[in-house]
């Protein structure tokens, strides 16, 4: 990626405060101690549907050590259109960045675009859920998954940063 345009990996995460679909503030803070992914999302974006429904299920499989994320930023969908879909897609928790200013705080470009925090609140990987694009349908590589198993086994993931795939995140409307 070009200078600038990502976050420097092995230093802190951003911090920040944003409020979920009923309004209820959540500090980044908060969830110190466990690994946390962030994901920057979207509820009308199939990319984020498809990697949705295997991340909960891996969830599940990592129990209590692990924390997702989403913050829907996309200044074209509604509370209502993202509460719906979230609740669809088993998502417990999202989180509404309504004006996209942690988006541009953590410099996500798609969605999905994922930043996976360590316990002590360093940020660890960032960007694509495997390597699935348009071209190559199915995963040869889950670059999430085996950060996040890294972590959990007290390595760094390698690699630590690729290239987020996914729907362009909407910063405005056209």
């Amino acid at each position: 990626m070009p200078e600038g345009f990502h976050l420097d990996i092995n230093h802190p995460a951003p911090g920040f405060t944003l409020p979920d679909m009923d309004g209820q503030l959540h500090s980044f803070s908060d969830f110190r101690g466990k690994i946390v992914i962030i994901n920057f999302w979207s509820a009308e974006c199939p990319w984020s549907h498809r990697v949705d429904q295997a991340l909960v299920e891996q969830l599940h499989k990592w129990g209590h050590r692990v924390f997702l994320l989403p913050v829907a930023s996309n200044v074209n969908e509604g509370v209502e259109l993202i509460t719906q879909e979230s609740f669809k897609r088993g998502l417990p928790l999202v989180l509404h960045d309504e004006n996209h200013v942690i988006a541009d705080l953590y410099r996500a470009l798609t969605t999905p675009h994922f930043f996976v925090v360590d316990q002590e609140g360093i940020l660890r990987y960032q960007g694509a859920y495997d390597d699935v694009n348009f071209r190559q349908r199915e995963p040869t590589q889950d670059y999430l998954i085996d950060a996040v198993e890294a972590l959990l086994q007290g390595e760094l993931p390698e690699p630590s940063q690729t290239v987020s795939y996914g729907c362009s995140l909407v910063r405005q409307l056209p």
